[in-house]
């Protein structure tokens, strides 16, 4: 298992050496609140919604200021605009109030924050803090349990948990990006590219195809 996960994370390398977030943000808490907003939408549509939210709401104190209903006309393409702009409104509060202003960088307190998942707290801890990262979207769930790095699990904390056996902890961020970026290329949830795909020799599922 050893030799094959560094086979992958090398071949991933060389199809994305940059192994970057692709949600577009300044600030730390811009991220924090981007990656809110990707929840059931894509990150080109947060992209798209993110500039003239943070121009209109340019601190975490008009956050905290602001009215949820008119947040939610900022971000009502991303979809669940109710919930989302609430949380947005008050996490802002919670940052200034018990954080001083600042993202913070432990999981317990991540996950303290409303609407904020291991998923959400993982990516920060790996983006923002540099810490060993396992962000479990669907791509990573999909394509790990197709590639038999996991047991095909679907709930994210078992795949959470078997990725941390079998990934190098600092290779952990970078590599669940490029699992992003491949399943949007490659190994798509409807019709992977199995017959093209360069990790399919190291693929529980392509190289029986």
């Amino acid at each position: 298992m050893k030799s094959k996960v560094a086979r992958i994370i090398e071949k991933l390398k060389e199809l994305y050496p940059e192994g970057l977030c692709s949600l577009q943000y300044e600030k730390d808490y811009e991220l924090l609140f981007a990656v809110r907003l990707s929840a059931q939408c894509t990150d080109a549509r947060v992209n798209q919604v993110t500039p003239a939210l943070f121009e209109r709401f340019p601190s975490l104190e008009s956050f905290a200021e602001a009215d949820p209903a008119e947040v939610g006309r900022y971000i009502h393409s991303c979809g669940f605009y109710n919930g989302k702009s609430k949380d947005l409104v008050n996490c802002a509060k919670m940052l200034l109030e018990q954080f001083n202003g600042k993202v913070p960088g432990t999981m317990e307190e991540l996950v303290s924050l409303p609407g904020v998942g291991r998923k959400t707290a993982n990516l920060i801890l790996g983006d923002i803090y540099k810490q060993p990262a396992y962000v479990c979207d669907t791509h990573c769930i999909r394509i790990t349990g197709r590639l038999g790095l996991t047991n095909g699990s679907k709930d994210p904390l078992q795949v959470e948990r078997q990725l941390r056996e079998v990934l190098p902890p600092m290779e952990s961020s970078d590599f669940c990006h490029r699992m992003v970026l491949f399943g949007r290329d490659i190994c798509t949830a409807r019709s992977p590219k199995c017959a093209d795909c360069p990790l399919k020799a190291d693929c529980d599922t392509g190289k029986h195809l």
